[in-house]
């Protein structure tokens, strides 16, 4: 593979920016050289070049949360590289999922609780309050019963049906949500994530609906 054409400093490194596949959240972001590129394209797995121990390293190799690279991506000027990628693991080695968790001016609050990242800052938020004494979690309360859940699924759904016939836009919407929150919390009972369902309507891209239905109903 031809990788001349990409714009490295003069020690031969250029940034990368790991990037969650699914949620489109930012990891981290390191350096390689392309060595490194190439070890990644040929493994799947995210390698980077270490500045401070002079040498490649692949993400994961003592801690075990690898990230597994989808696709590799670069910039109109050659010059910086993106890793599509699949965690596995928290990305930042202080143990959060983002390295991305500080701004500027020094407060803390998670980066994955922006608009196009709530789904997977939930499955964080359920992860938590399973462990918790149904109680003091409704979340956990729902998972100690499955029962439950799952008539509320069916209580939220009639509620939305009835706000889309007519109610205003903020009940369509407030509807929408109770019933998406209670789907979520089933689904984590049988340890599905929301990244989980997003792969699979990513998989449905470009599929006529009929022949999706069509597919299935000969399954």
């Amino acid at each position: 593979m031809d990788l001349e054409h990409l714009k490295t400093d003069d020690n031969g490194l250029l940034p990368v920016v790991a990037q969650d596949a699914v949620s489109g959240r930012i990891l981290m972001v390191a350096w390689a050289n392309r060595q490194a590129l190439v070890e990644t394209l040929n493994s799947g797995r995210a390698f980077f070049f270490s500045r401070s121990r002079n040498s490649l390293w692949k993400k994961g190799e003592s801690s075990g949360n690898i990230l597994s690279v989808q696709e590799v991506w670069i910039d109109c000027d050659a010059d910086t590289v993106i890793y599509r990628v699949h965690p596995q693991g928290p990305s930042c080695h202080t143990g959060q999922p983002t390295c991305f968790f500080t701004r500027l001016d020094g407060r803390k609050e998670a980066y994955e609780y922006a608009p196009g990242n709530v789904l997977q800052a939930l499955d964080d938020v359920f992860e938590d309050r399973a462990s918790k004494e149904p109680k003091a979690s409704y979340v956990s309360e729902l998972l100690s019963k499955p029962e439950k859940v799952r008539g509320k699924i069916m209580e939220e759904a009639e509620e939305l049906c009835v706000a889309l016939e007519s109610e205003s836009k903020e009940r369509v919407i407030s509807e929408f949500a109770d019933l998406l929150f209670h789907a979520l919390v089933a689904s984590k009972g049988r340890r599905i994530v929301s990244s989980d369902v997003l792969k699979e309507l990513s998989r449905r891209f470009g599929i006529s609906g009929h022949a999706e239905k069509e597919l299935r109903r000969n399954s």
